[in-house]
């Protein structure tokens, strides 16, 4: 259960930091974010930590399916 959460948690971050990085860069306007730098900044953090649960989500569930007979 723990490894499917830090999949989904991973991949919610990942889709929230990355429109708040193109909201950041004024790629994606509509919202008072838009153009304002600190939320690129915040935005890519959100989109490294994202890939990192994932990434880490999906090396336990490999691991895991490894040790089943």
């Amino acid at each position: 259960m723990r490894t499917w959460a830090l999949i989904v948690i991973g991949l919610l971050l990942l889709l929230v930091g990355a429109v708040w990085t193109l909201q950041g860069v004024n790629v994606l306007g509509g919202s008072p974010m838009s153009g304002a730098s600190q939320w690129a900044v915040i935005g890519a953090v959100l989109v490294v930590v994202g890939v990192y649960l994932g990434y880490l989500g999906v090396r336990n569930l490999r691991a895991g399916t490894k040790t089943k007979p």
